[in-house]
């Protein structure tokens, strides 16, 4: 009877042990999962002024036009200038533009930089649709090097059937630029 016991007490403890092992397991998992899986929600639904990306041109373009702003920013670690070669640009919605960046290596040694983006308003990264850009390959600058990085993209004609931002006038790309590693 004893023994039949403290099996049966030690079976509990094996599953209740077994469980929040697993359930730890998955908590790890998820908190990993987490940032890919939400960088591809934004990628897919324009969420947080995410742009789309697509290697295909606009079917069609439209007498309206929108004002797009250019935005351009550097972290605090990262010696380099970066900035607009054109701070605005009225464009016809759909119609393909490229707009060119800077960037000059301020310091005397090679630096590996990074570009994170983002549309503003939010609702509209999900008709600001990227052909090419600067920001999907990471840039090397060597010392004094300044170098002309475009950005190849449209604004979906979708937009205007948009209930919420459909009477748009403005959209503003922004940019920054972080230092990265150099694996």
């Amino acid at each position: 009877m004893k023994s039949t016991f403290l099996s049966h007490i030690n079976n509990k403890n094996n599953r209740l042990a077994f469980t929040l092992l697993s359930l730890v397991m998955a908590m790890l998992l998820l908190a990993y999962a987490s940032v890919p899986l939400y960088n591809l929600f934004c990628r897919v639904t324009g969420f947080a002024g995410t742009p789309n990306i697509t290697l295909e041109e606009s079917e069609y373009v439209l007498d309206e036009r929108i004002e797009v702003r250019f935005d351009a920013n550097v972290s605090s670690d990262l010696n380099w200038d970066f900035y607009p070669e054109q701070k605005t640009h009225s464009l016809k919605i759909g119609e393909d533009y490229t707009a060119n960046y800077i960037a000059v290596n301020n310091s005397d040694i090679p630096i590996n930089g990074t570009a994170s983006f983002n549309v503003s308003p939010n609702d509209a990264g999900k008709y600001f649709s990227k052909l090419e850009c600067f920001c999907f390959l990471r840039q090397t600058l060597n010392p004094g090097e300044k170098r002309t990085m475009p950005v190849n993209f449209y604004i979906d004609p979708e937009i205007v059937n948009d209930k919420f931002i459909g009477n748009l006038s403005e959209i503003t790309l922004s940019y920054t630029f972080y230092e990265t590693s150099d694996n």
